[in-house]
């Protein structure tokens, strides 16, 4: 089969087409780099460009979406390479009346505006680009943090319905943006569509309506992702969102990819246990774990990733075996 660009790869991933291989693609957060957008900017394009990977998902902080409401935070040395929240915009209920759609190109989501820029000045050309971000809720948890936040949404729904309305209209402003700019679509994270977190039904009014509302505005965009983070996500509830692509722990989590293949239509990115395999185990495992998931796929509508970002700690080797896990096998 002739050779096909990376753009081309991903594409027919998505529609269920033949490939000329796997597409694959893993991503980490990259601390103290991911507080300035140049730095951003350059440890991304090195690490795709090192791995040879097929799309690069822009990784900064999982504290940029609130940064700019007066969140406190510093990095501790975490395994994942997050932030650690010191100090939460909201601290009391009435703090959330204060809460209002922020401008995306000023302060830190102008930063990430300009690393994009960067990104896509300097990526080659036929290498797709998607930028992260949080959903709504996942906005409002990083606001009080967790508890305090699912207390008001049952204490006073209301109230925090507005919340998440503006909420969503900074999300959907950004990712209009990111379309402008340049992207090929958005990696939308989730962290509440998840059973120990909330009910079908809480999430049906607190999640659903304003997930929506964002890839609405994402809708140019031809590679849009939607992650399902969690221990028992709600990946058959979510399975008719808007999106070319679903990524969650298929490993750890479930459901499995086969399961999964026949509730979601687009691709399916996964296969590698990032906090197992690709973290503690060697390259011929993790090479193991990336066949087993090209068989469960018969090879169709799969790009090769891990179930979230991976530890800091993996080892370069096995980064290179899952990109060489892929490599037709050599003729006779």
């Amino acid at each position: 089969m002739t050779e096909m660009t990376k753009r081309q790869r991903i594409k027919a991933a998505i529609a269920g087409e033949n490939v000329d291989r796997m597409p694959v693609a893993f991503w980490r957060h990259w601390p103290i780099d991911d507080q300035e957008a140049e730095s951003l900017a350059r440890v991304t394009l090195d690490f795709y460009t090192r791995y040879d990977f097929d799309f690069i998902k822009i990784p900064p902080s999982s504290t940029y979406c609130v940064d700019d409401y007066g969140l406190k935070h510093e990095f501790g040395g975490t395994l994942i390479g997050e932030r650690d929240f010191l100090e939460p915009p909201v601290k009391k209920p009435s703090d959330w009346d204060q809460i209002k759609p922020l401008d995306i190109h000023k302060g830190t989501y102008g930063k990430q505006l300009e690393c994009l820029r960067m990104v896509i000045a300097k990526k080659d050309p036929d290498t797709p680009v998607i930028h992260t971000m949080f959903n709504p809720l996942a906005l409002a948890t990083r606001l009080s943090g967790d508890e305090a936040c699912f207390v008001e949404l049952r204490r006073n729904p209301k109230r925090m319905e507005r919340v998440l309305t503006a909420l969503a209209e900074t999300c959907q402003s950004f990712a209009r943006a990111v379309i402008e700019e340049g992207a090929d679509g958005i990696f939308m994270s989730t962290g509440a569509a998840s059973y120990e977190i909330m009910s079908e039904e809480e999430y049906h009014h607190f999640g659903r309506p304003y997930d929506l509302e964002v890839l609405k505005a994402a809708e140019k965009g031809w590679f849009n992702m939607l992650h399902l983070h969690g221990k028992y996500p709600m990946f058959a509830q979510l399975a008719d969102y808007p999106v070319q692509v679903m990524n969650w722990h298929d490993r750890t989590a479930g459901p499995s990819l086969t399961d999964a293949s026949k509730m979601f239509l687009g691709a399916l990115a996964g296969g590698v246990d990032q906090f197992g395999v690709l973290q503690c185990g060697t390259g011929t495992e993790v090479e193991a774990q990336i066949h087993d998931a090209v068989k469960q796929m018969d090879g169709r509508r799969l790009i090769v990733a891990a179930g979230c970002t991976f530890p800091v700690t993996v080892a370069d080797g096995n980064l290179l075996a899952a990109r060489h896990a892929v490599d037709p096998a050599p003729e006779s």
